[in-house]
């Protein structure tokens, strides 16, 4: 090729770019019916060869928030089936010890009879003591004895 034949091949290529540029031609202008040739854009033109490029549809979506979560919402999925199963396990939910149900009952009416218990044995710890000394007018002697197995009452409870 020569350098005359490379500057006239650049002279039509420059005026074909004119032409879709401006939009104008004079042989449009004449001819106004004519539809208008596609216009090539920079991304999708070769310059070494002189073509459209061939688009691939993988080289756009190659970092995407698509890609990048693709299987996250079935492993989510996955996970709560999982969890949901566990859950519902029969030997989580049924209790450990069958009877905690009755002894819970048991323990309100068990404590007003441990109190009850107490008084009838502080009671006849003091009957006890009277008949010991043989004094029964002696008030102040039974509310000592009284006082004195109280004492005795509360260190047996605190050992037990």
């Amino acid at each position: 090729m020569s350098l005359a034949d490379a500057a006239s091949s650049r002279k039509e290529r420059l005026l074909a770019l004119r032409k879709r540029k401006g939009g104008k031609d004079a042989d449009d202008a004449e001819d106004g019916d004519q539809p208008r040739p596609k216009l090539l854009k920079g991304r999708n033109f070769d310059p070494e060869t002189r073509t459209l490029r061939k688009r691939d549809p993988v080289d756009g979506l190659e970092d995407t928030v698509e890609r990048n979560v693709e299987g996250v919402a079935e492993q989510i999925i996955a996970e709560d089936v999982e969890r949901r199963q566990q859950e519902l396990d029969l030997l989580n939910i049924a209790p450990k010890r069958p009877n905690w149900d009755l002894k819970r009952e048991m323990q309100r009416k068990l404590a007003k009879l441990d109190r009850k218990t107490a008084e009838a044995i502080h009671t006849l710890i003091r009957q006890r003591i009277i008949a010991q000394k043989g004094d029964e007018n002696d008030l102040v002697g039974a509310l000592n004895a009284h006082e004195k197995g109280r004492e005795v009452e509360n260190e047996s409870d605190d050992d037990e």
